[in-house]
């Protein structure tokens, strides 16, 4: 992570959402604080996995939870798996407190509702950016709506990032070997990573791992079943 002010380092950020003109106000907010700041932009998640690729010094994504490739939380818990040292803070036009607690429990370091002022947005990043976590100050984070909940996530949490990609094709209804195809891997290493996700979930078919990460989203993560 970068320390501004440290050989002449400024803070990077990468903006993750499928509207140019709400990245283009969030980029203005993050300038108007910061001396220097390095901003990228990225309209799918394709894109911020790519960028990451290329630098993941990064001190911070802001990730919206609706974009191309990303199911519900998906998008969260790939990033949170396959980059676990980049800070992630979910900027959503959701407010409902079931999806923030989704949100804080699948590892992000904040939640800001996209209807919240440019005052208060600086005010949540810079909190994560000095180690802590933010979200709206009116949401109980402390109030589990379901307990049995509360394990799948902690179940979820521990699929790779190759493992949450697979889920998220069996939830799109496609096959083994089209997920072999997406993937650029074999269909035996797609049945690998199906059989390894069943494990984790305790889970007995394809059809109730989609059933399992579909409860999870809680109407955001639309299931197509799979066959078989």
């Amino acid at each position: 992570m970068n320390v501004p002010g440290e050989s002449g380092s400024a803070y990077r950020f990468v903006i993750a959402d499928d509207h140019p003109l709400f990245r283009g106000a969030l980029r203005q907010t993050l300038e108007g604080m910061f001396q220097g700041v390095e901003i990228l932009e990225a309209g799918a998640l394709d894109e911020v996995s790519a960028k990451l690729e290329q630098d993941s010094n990064v001190d911070l994504v802001l990730l919206d939870l609706s974009m191309p490739g990303v199911r519900g939380f998906s998008g969260l818990m790939f990033l949170r798996a396959q980059y676990p040292s980049v800070p992630v803070v979910v900027v959503s036009a959701t407010e409902d407190p079931a999806a923030i607690r989704r949100c804080m429990e699948f590892g992000a370091s904040g939640f800001i509702p996209k209807s919240l002022g440019i005052e208060v947005i600086r005010t949540a990043v810079s909190a994560v950016l000095a180690g802590g976590v933010w979200t709206p100050p009116d949401v109980d984070l402390g109030s589990s709506d379901d307990d049995e909940l509360t394990a799948l996530v902690g179940r979820l949490s521990t699929l790779t990032p190759q493992q949450v990609r697979v889920l998220m094709m069996l939830s799109e209804g496609l096959l083994n070997k089209q997920i072999a195809y997406e993937l650029g891997v074999s269909e035996a290493t797609v049945k690998a990573h199906v059989s390894a996700i069943l494990q984790k979930l305790s889970v007995e078919s394809r059809t109730q791992a989609v059933i399992a990460a579909s409860r999870i989203e809680a109407g955001q993560w639309q299931a197509v079943l799979p066959d078989a």
